[in-house]
Protein backbone atom coordinates (compact mmCIF):
# COMPACT_ATOMS: atom_id res chain seq x y z
CA UNK A 1 0.00 0.00 0.00
CA UNK A 2 1.16 3.57 -0.88
CA UNK A 3 1.23 6.32 2.00
CA UNK A 4 -1.35 8.22 -0.14
CA UNK A 5 -3.75 5.21 0.30
CA UNK A 6 -2.11 5.00 3.78
CA UNK A 7 -3.05 8.85 4.45
CA UNK A 8 -6.52 8.17 3.46
CA UNK A 9 -7.07 5.30 5.89
CA UNK A 10 -5.88 7.63 8.58
CA UNK A 11 -8.59 10.43 7.82
CA UNK A 12 -6.94 12.50 5.18
CA UNK A 13 -7.96 13.66 2.03
CA UNK A 14 -6.63 12.53 -1.06
CA UNK A 15 -7.69 15.04 -3.80
CA UNK A 16 -7.98 14.78 -7.78
CA UNK A 17 -5.36 17.22 -8.70
CA UNK A 18 -6.31 16.02 -12.48
CA UNK A 19 -4.84 13.55 -14.67
CA UNK A 20 -0.93 13.80 -14.54
CA UNK A 21 2.15 11.34 -15.97
CA UNK A 22 4.85 10.37 -13.72
CA UNK A 23 8.24 11.70 -15.63
CA UNK A 24 10.71 12.03 -12.84
CA UNK A 25 12.82 9.00 -11.51
CA UNK A 26 11.81 9.94 -7.99
CA UNK A 27 7.70 8.17 -7.86
CA UNK A 28 7.42 9.16 -3.71
CA UNK A 29 7.75 12.43 -2.67
CA UNK A 30 6.82 14.90 -0.74
CA UNK A 31 6.95 18.61 1.02
CA UNK A 32 5.68 22.24 1.18
CA UNK A 33 4.35 23.82 -1.65
CA UNK A 34 5.62 26.66 -3.67
CA UNK A 35 3.50 27.97 -6.77
CA UNK A 36 3.52 29.39 -10.02
CA UNK A 37 1.10 30.30 -11.98
CA UNK A 38 1.78 30.94 -16.06
CA UNK A 39 0.78 30.38 -19.56
CA UNK A 40 3.31 29.30 -22.44
CA UNK A 41 6.27 31.03 -20.02
CA UNK A 42 8.87 28.93 -18.42
CA UNK A 43 10.23 32.19 -17.07
CA UNK A 44 8.90 32.14 -13.03
CA UNK A 45 9.24 27.89 -13.40
CA UNK A 46 13.52 28.34 -13.94
CA UNK A 47 13.89 31.25 -12.06
CA UNK A 48 11.97 29.64 -8.61
CA UNK A 49 14.24 26.19 -9.46
CA UNK A 50 17.49 28.16 -9.56
CA UNK A 51 16.64 28.82 -5.78
CA UNK A 52 17.02 26.13 -2.79
CA UNK A 53 14.04 24.09 -2.49
CA UNK A 54 15.11 22.86 1.07
CA UNK A 55 13.00 19.63 0.16
CA UNK A 56 9.67 21.71 -1.27
CA UNK A 57 7.50 20.66 -4.05
CA UNK A 58 6.80 23.23 -6.64
CA UNK A 59 3.29 23.42 -7.87
CA UNK A 60 2.31 24.90 -11.46
CA UNK A 61 -0.70 26.10 -12.86
CA UNK A 62 0.38 26.29 -17.17
CA UNK A 63 -3.21 26.25 -17.76
CA UNK A 64 -3.20 22.92 -19.24
CA UNK A 65 -1.89 24.14 -22.64
CA UNK A 66 -0.51 21.27 -24.68
CA UNK A 67 1.72 24.01 -27.06
CA UNK A 68 4.20 24.15 -24.87
CA UNK A 69 6.77 22.50 -22.07
CA UNK A 70 7.34 24.11 -18.90
CA UNK A 71 10.11 21.59 -17.80
CA UNK A 72 13.03 20.43 -19.51
CA UNK A 73 15.99 18.55 -18.52
CA UNK A 74 18.31 21.78 -17.89
CA UNK A 75 15.71 23.11 -15.62
CA UNK A 76 14.96 19.79 -13.80
CA UNK A 77 18.74 19.59 -13.24
CA UNK A 78 18.68 22.93 -11.75
CA UNK A 79 15.63 21.61 -9.79
CA UNK A 80 17.63 18.85 -8.59
CA UNK A 81 20.83 20.47 -7.96
CA UNK A 82 19.07 23.08 -5.53
CA UNK A 83 17.08 20.40 -3.21
CA UNK A 84 13.73 20.69 -4.92
CA UNK A 85 11.63 17.25 -4.12
CA UNK A 86 9.61 17.53 -7.26
CA UNK A 87 7.80 19.41 -9.56
CA UNK A 88 3.66 18.95 -10.36
CA UNK A 89 2.72 20.60 -13.29
CA UNK A 90 -0.82 21.27 -14.72
CA UNK A 91 1.19 21.27 -18.74
CA UNK A 92 3.32 19.67 -19.97
CA UNK A 93 7.70 18.74 -19.79
CA UNK A 94 10.17 17.47 -22.89
CA UNK A 95 13.24 15.82 -22.55
CA UNK A 96 11.69 13.01 -20.95
CA UNK A 97 13.91 9.94 -21.16
CA UNK A 98 16.33 12.33 -19.20
CA UNK A 99 13.47 13.28 -17.14
CA UNK A 100 13.14 9.50 -16.03
CA UNK A 101 16.66 9.24 -14.82
CA UNK A 102 16.77 12.19 -12.08
CA UNK A 103 16.35 11.64 -8.29
CA UNK A 104 13.01 14.62 -8.77
CA UNK A 105 9.33 13.67 -8.75
CA UNK A 106 8.04 14.99 -12.01
CA UNK A 107 4.21 14.83 -12.66
CA UNK A 108 2.79 16.37 -16.26
CA UNK A 109 -0.05 16.48 -18.26
CA UNK A 110 2.30 14.85 -20.99
CA UNK A 111 4.96 15.07 -23.10
CA UNK A 112 5.86 17.66 -25.89
CA UNK A 113 8.95 18.76 -27.37
CA UNK A 114 8.58 22.44 -27.97
CA UNK A 115 10.05 24.54 -25.23
CA UNK A 116 8.61 28.05 -24.34
CA UNK A 117 9.21 31.42 -25.32
CA UNK A 118 10.77 33.51 -22.32
CA UNK A 119 9.07 36.92 -21.50
CA UNK A 120 9.54 37.20 -17.93
CA UNK A 121 5.62 36.51 -17.28
CA UNK A 122 3.91 34.64 -14.49
CA UNK A 123 3.34 34.66 -10.80
CA UNK A 124 4.79 33.06 -7.95
CA UNK A 125 3.53 31.69 -4.75
CA UNK A 126 -0.20 32.86 -5.55
CA UNK A 127 -2.99 30.20 -4.95
CA UNK A 128 -3.25 28.31 -8.15
CA UNK A 129 -6.54 26.46 -9.23
CA UNK A 130 -5.78 22.82 -10.05
CA UNK A 131 -7.72 20.24 -10.44
CA UNK A 132 -10.42 20.38 -7.90
CA UNK A 133 -8.80 22.54 -5.45
CA UNK A 134 -6.84 25.47 -4.78
CA UNK A 135 -3.57 25.61 -3.89
CA UNK A 136 -1.59 27.65 -1.74
CA UNK A 137 1.71 28.46 -0.78
CA UNK A 138 2.80 26.45 2.48
CA UNK A 139 0.75 23.64 1.81
CA UNK A 140 1.72 20.24 1.64
CA UNK A 141 2.03 17.86 -0.94
CA UNK A 142 2.24 13.85 -0.98
CA UNK A 143 2.87 11.97 -3.88
CA UNK A 144 2.94 8.44 -4.88
CA UNK A 145 1.94 6.09 -7.76
CA UNK A 146 -1.53 5.95 -6.25
CA UNK A 147 -1.90 10.12 -6.49
CA UNK A 148 -1.49 13.27 -5.23
CA UNK A 149 -2.81 14.13 -1.55
CA UNK A 150 -2.49 17.71 -0.51
CA UNK A 151 -2.87 19.08 3.14
CA UNK A 152 -2.79 22.62 5.38
CA UNK A 153 -0.67 20.94 7.54
CA UNK A 154 2.56 18.46 8.02
CA UNK A 155 1.17 15.02 8.47
CA UNK A 156 3.02 12.67 10.83
CA UNK A 157 4.41 9.75 8.74
CA UNK A 158 5.22 7.72 11.98
CA UNK A 159 2.36 5.36 11.22
CA UNK A 160 4.60 4.00 7.73
CA UNK A 161 6.86 2.67 9.92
Amino acid sequence: MGYVDQITSYGFSSTDLGNKAAYGGKKLFWGEVVTVKCFEDNSKVKEVLAQPGQGKVLVVDGGGSSRRALLGDLIAQSAMDNGWQGVIINGYVRDVARLNTFNLGVYALGAMPIKTDKKDQGQVNVPIEFGSVTVKPGMMVYVDENGIAISEECLNFAFLS
